[in-house]
């Protein structure tokens, strides 16, 4: 359902659309909101921008899918130095 800033700013490039934090809130948003969305999907994992940001009136997107009867999720990501300092266990 959600994407990270750089594939969301490369299809809105293709299209003249302006990469801004507000242009991809509002697009979001558009997603969010979509009636019906929950009967069609059981979960989402938003990306880390899009579960820090709210509908027009105030309303979390990760309330949003809630009310919707959708799980909201977060992707861990971790660079890979961050993956060298973890100890493997054995």
């Amino acid at each position: 359902m959600d994407e990270s800033n750089p594939t969301c700013n490369k299809r809105f490039a293709k299209l003249g659309i302006p990469q801004t934090v507000e242009v991809r809130r509002a697009y979001r948003e558009l997603i969010v909101t979509t009636p019906g969305l929950g009967e069609c999907i059981s979960s989402a994992i938003l990306y880390d921008e899009t579960i820090r940001q709210q509908t027009k009136d105030g309303t979390p997107f990760a309330k949003a899918v809630t009310d919707a009867g959708i799980i909201p999720a977060s992707k861990l990501t971790l660079a890979p130095r961050t993956w060298q300092a973890i100890p493997v266990r054995k």
